[in-house]
């Protein structure tokens, strides 16, 4: 169920030579555990939509709980420019997209004519191409996206606005997650977070021209060594990447010290950390702005949905006008 609470708010800041959220700001549990492991998105009318427990679930602008699709089995979930949600459903292994009548599209659920391994994070470039990741969490059977080397891929994909898909990132790194494409299209951001032992957990900013990355040399932003790496991410008007990420408590074999805590890092997008926002429940998946003036950060961590005011605001691909 959903009920209304405050929660302090711990910052560190190593060198806070900006406002990244509001004066006194407190972090505020929007939804109780349970109803937002992913997501989240956010719609002027709809409210806040997010990925748990299987479902969609939707907050409605004045804090009631709505199913908004049972069954989804969704993950990563975005509003492009016209309105309409991209989803990622690594339980189907596909992306799909649904109008504001509720029609249902699946834009792909396959490449090279094999199934995706479980399709995670979305993000969309100023041309309406979508680029979504492609890693495997859990058990490894069954992964059929491979390179001529028989190696498992957990790469990137790019849709282009007539459906035609393509592979943009392979195994250039370990297990994508987060993506995110730079306002003015000049690079693709990319979580990639292996939690298996020893795996890279580390955030790159890879250059991009017209919707193809540049694999060579990409900037390594952070790293997060052995704790748990960044999951997905947001940017506010400034540039600024809001990630999700950390551990609050061991996660042996893997994640065997909890070195990295849990909650949002703020980079500026050269990589300088500015500030950290601590959450208080594992894991810390994923964020989103909203709100009539897109200053309300949601948070979603440990299946609960968590909101904060911004300084700045943040970069909305839907602002409800056509």
């Amino acid at each position: 169920m959903f009920r209304r609470a405050l929660l302090m708010v711990l910052v560190t800041s190593p060198a806070f030579a900006q406002a990244i959220f509001e004066p006194n700001a407190k972090l505020k549990v929007e939804a109780e555990k349970g109803v937002a492991g992913e997501g989240p998105a956010w719609d002027p009318q709809l409210g806040i939509l997010t990925s748990g427990n299987g479902n969609i679930h939707r907050l409605t602008r004045a804090g009631d709980a709505v199913l908004f699709r049972q069954g989804a089995g969704t993950n990563g979930l975005l509003f492009d420019r016209e309105g309409r949600l991209i989803a990622c459903e690594p339980e189907k292994r596909r992306v799909t997209r649904t109008d504001a009548k509720g029609q249902l599209s699946v834009l792909t659920d396959s490449f090279g004519g094999k199934k995706y391994n479980q399709p995670n994070d979305v993000t969309v470039d100023s041309q309406g191409r979508i680029y979504f990741s492609d890693p495997r969490y859990g058990p490894r059977d069954g992964m059929e996206q491979k390179n001529e080397k028989g190696e498992t891929i957990e790469g990137v994909y790019r849709i282009d606005t007539d459906g035609k898909v393509a592979r943009v990132l392979g195994r250039e790194v370990e297990r994508a997650n987060g993506v995110l494409v730079s306002a003015d299209d000049k690079y693709l951001y990319v979580a990639d977070n292996n939690n298996d032992l020893g795996g890279a957990r580390k955030l790159y900013r890879f250059d991009l021209k017209d919707g193809e990355v540049s694999a060579k040399a990409p900037l390594l932003l952070h790293d997060w060594g052995t704790g748990r790496g960044p999951d997905g991410m947001k940017q506010d008007e400034k540039g600024n990447l809001y990630v999700a990420g950390g551990l609050n408590k061991p996660n042996p074999p893997s994640e065997p010290a909890a070195n990295v805590k849990g909650g949002i890092y703020v980079f500026d997008p050269e990589g300088k950390l500015l500030t950290f926002l601590a959450v208080p429940t594992d894991e810390v998946t994923n964020c989103a702005f909203g709100g009539d003036d897109f200053k309300t950060l949601y948070i979603t961590g440990g299946g609960v949905l968590y909101s904060i005011r911004t300084a700045n605001a943040g970069r909305v691909l839907w602002t409800g006008k056509k």
